[in-house]
């Protein structure tokens, strides 16, 4: 008998993938139904279609399942299939908007000391000699820009 059900297993694949619809749930019905078999074995008649008793299992135990998934929604509010894959952008689009306008509205020489090092990742020796003028002087104007920037930006508490 176990060599007839082995060769049952393609079928009950097929059969598993068109009640299911899903993959994953496909296989775990699959041995949802090998092991029903084993467990009750000594019911099934030789000489009968082992095929058809087989699949019946399945499908009794597919209802069976749908039936108890309908009855638990086991985790509904925590599930993480629930939550969004992908961020929202709009946040970051926003932030973006109200940096650009921060920027924006400071000072040239501050804002260019501070795209410099802060957004190009200029050294500050590199940005002293982009700028010329001293390495002090822009290491203070990327002091100011970035309080300035905090200042706009962070909400007051």
């Amino acid at each position: 008998m176990l060599e007839d059900v082995l060769e049952q297993i393609p079928a009950l694949r097929a059969y598993s993938r068109a009640l299911c619809r899903n993959h994953a749930e496909a296989e775990d019905l699959v041995q949802e139904t090998l092991l029903r078999a084993i467990e009750h074995a000594g019911g099934f008649t030789p000489g009968t279609n082992l095929r058809a008793w087989l699949f019946t299992i399945m499908r009794n135990r597919f209802y069976t399942n749908c039936r108890k998934a309908a009855r638990e929604r086991t985790g509904s509010e925590d599930c993480v299939s629930a939550q969004p894959r992908v961020q929202a952008t709009q946040e970051w689009h926003m932030q973006f908007l109200e940096m650009r306008a921060a920027l924006r509205d400071m000072p040239p020489h501050y804002r260019e000391a501070i795209i410099l090092v802060g957004a190009l990742g200029e050294s500050y020796l590199a940005a002293a000699a982009i700028l010329g003028c001293d390495i002090g002087t822009i290491k203070s104007r990327v002091n100011r820009a970035r309080n300035m920037l905090r200042k706009q930006l962070e909400p007051e508490i």
